[in-house]
């Protein structure tokens, strides 16, 4: 079994004031103030409003920013270095993409980046082009891609070498009603022995298929539960909607 802990993770981000007025001080601003949790094989929604420290945590988890304090283990070790890497994907809010680039480029470059063997790596584009319904346009420059297809060819990099940890940022923007849908129904079949968490602002992308909803508010984990145990706490006969608005309010994050 697969599992994920993360430990009392604390981060603060020094923010000079002076940016805002000349005479300002420099203040600190805390992302996360001790998150603690364990996941098993599943997935795993992310809420909470702008600020609350997801990207933050994502962020640590990846590797890609050093926490103050606190760990993350991947079954049991600490989670860094070349064998964590080989088994986590990560699909960014953003990623520069270059024009030039056919999509089966860009796939097979990130797989030459995954550490893939080049004999394997032509059938491991064409398995994750498919995964993402892109097989048709992978020949075609991404100048051409609409912002829906780098969506999902951003998502299809970060099934490279089937990872055992798959971490997405918003990873339906962009996506049309149809293409949603089959990212669903693609998260929760491969969720069945790996950890998958999706951070999102589109609660419904979670709703249905999410082994527990992590909320997420100053850098405080609120509460982790499986979506029917939040309903019935915060939102009683009402939908996850309810609760995130119930617990977050309405100012954000809708």
């Amino acid at each position: 079994m697969v599992s994920l802990i993360i430990s009392d993770l604390r981060k603060t981000f020094f923010v000079s004031a002076k940016l805002l007025c000349p005479k300002g001080r420099s203040i600190n601003k805390k992302a996360l103030a001790g998150i603690s949790i364990e996941l098993n094989s599943g997935l795993y929604g992310l809420l909470g409003p702008n600020g609350a420290g997801k990207s933050t945590l994502i962020h640590i988890i990846t590797g890609s920013l050093a926490p103050d304090s606190g760990e993350v283990l991947w079954c049991g070790k600490p989670a860094s270095g070349i064998a964590f890497r080989r088994i986590l994907g990560y699909m960014p809010q953003q990623q520069g993409l270059y024009d030039s680039y056919t999509g089966r480029r860009f796939l097979a470059y990130m797989a030459a980046l995954k550490e893939i063997s080049r004999k394997a790596v032509a059938a491991e584009v064409d398995r994750v082009a498919a995964a993402v319904n892109l097989t048709a346009e992978l020949d075609k420059r991404l100048s051409a891609y609409s912002g829906g297809m780098k969506q999902r060819l951003l998502l299809a990099s970060a099934l490279l070498g089937d990872p055992k940890l798959l971490i997405l940022d918003e990873p339906t923007a962009g996506l049309d009603p149809k293409e949603r849908v089959r990212l669903r129904e693609l998260l929760a079949d491969m969720a069945k022995d790996r950890i998958i968490l999706v951070a999102t602002h589109v609660v419904s992308d979670v709703e249905t298929v999410a082994t527990k909803v992590i909320l997420l508010r100053a850098g405080k984990i609120v509460d982790a539960a499986p979506v029917p145990e939040l309903i019935e706490k915060y939102a009683p006969g009402q939908g996850l909607e309810d609760v995130y608005l119930n617990v977050f309010g309405e100012g954000d994050g809708k």
